[in-house]
């Protein structure tokens, strides 16, 4: 119970393809399950269906553009939804292996009218269950062209062996109040999820494990300018200002002293493994627990509303 051996799933999504990237996802957890990994993040931020790249690439800012609502009405429909039971055959999975998972999801859920997009980490246990959906608190930049703004409903944690995982999306790793929701909870390996690049994990992996004390894994994507498939909506018009590299990966893994156990990796996907050890925590925290012996509540709180957010509220 000591140990836990920990996957990171770099893949390069079939851009736009629910079914397909699904699938190449259901490949990689069977990999990691395969290499007696008990927990495998999937990479990364929004890989399931795709990052909305065209935003950047084709004026997505440009107010009642024809192309602009053709790219989203695509992108809705290639969306999760949970209810409609999208991620069964990965929870099927999880629970034939007995392998959690974390994965980054585009969420297009019924309960807020069904048309608008979240960007969402899913996690799923080593039973099958998905035990939480943190929707992504403030989409960064452009992506609040594409996605809406979440709630607190996920920040939780979950006990994977001996550790507590939590996991929050891409720039959310960067806002201290919700690494603290998590690290309040317990939280000793927490999960960055990455669109890509290893200039996005190369600092934030190693911080945010010395900050908490705690192992921290950053999980990405890779895509390249070939990788968009040939029937992508407007190619021509993304290819024409895509970089040959648009995201790099970047994946890797920083123990509780802020080194490397998997420096970050680029260029390829692939599926990285680590055996970690609980008593690596226990002995940081020795000198620095940053919401225990090294907090002070009588002078700083932090509330967290943790109600999922709705506009409908019925009563028959």
């Amino acid at each position: 119970m000591e140990n836990l051996t920990v996957g990171l799933a770099q893949i390069v999504p079939v851009w736009m393809n629910r079914e397909k990237t699904l699938e190449k996802i259901l490949s990689f957890v069977s990999d990691a399950a395969e290499k007696d990994c008990e927990i495998v993040a999937v990479g990364g931020e929004a890989v399931l269906p795709g990052y909305p790249f065209w935003l950047e690439l084709t004026g997505g800012a440009v107010f009642n553009s024809q192309i602009q609502k053709e790219f989203f009405a695509e992108y809705a429909k290639q969306a999760v939804q949970i209810e409609r039971g999208d991620l069964q055959s990965l929870c099927a999975l999880a629970a034939q292996k007995q392998i959690a998972i974390y994965v980054g999801i585009i969420e297009r859920p019924p309960l807020r009218g069904g048309h608008s997009l979240y960007c969402s980490l899913v996690f799923i246990n080593q039973a099958g269950e998905i035990k939480s959906i943190q929707r992504k608190l403030m989409p960064t930049y452009e992506e609040r062209l594409a996605w809406s703004i979440g709630d607190g409903h996920g920040l939780r944690v979950h006990n994977v062996g001996a550790f507590t995982v939590g996991g929050l999306n891409c720039w959310e790793n960067w806002m201290p109040l919700a690494r603290t929701a998590l690290y309040a909870q317990g939280e000793d390996f927490h999960v960055c999820a990455f669109p890509g690049s290893k200039r996005n994990t190369d600092d934030i992996t190693r911080f945010i494990a010395k900050e908490s004390r705690s192992f921290c894994a950053s999980v990405c994507a890779v895509m390249r300018k070939i990788d968009f498939p040939a029937e992508t909506l407007h190619l021509d018009k993304i290819l024409e200002n895509a970089p040959d590299v648009l995201t790099d990966g970047g994946s890797c893994l920083a123990s509780p002293t802020g080194e490397w156990i998997i420096a970050p990796h680029v260029g390829e996907e692939m599926l990285l493994t680590a055996t970690i050890e609980h008593r690596v925590v226990r002995e940081e925290r020795q000198n620095f627990d940053p919401t225990g012996h090294y907090s002070r509540p009588d002078v700083l709180q932090l509330k967290v509303n943790r109600q999922r957010q709705t506009s409908l509220i019925i009563e028959d």
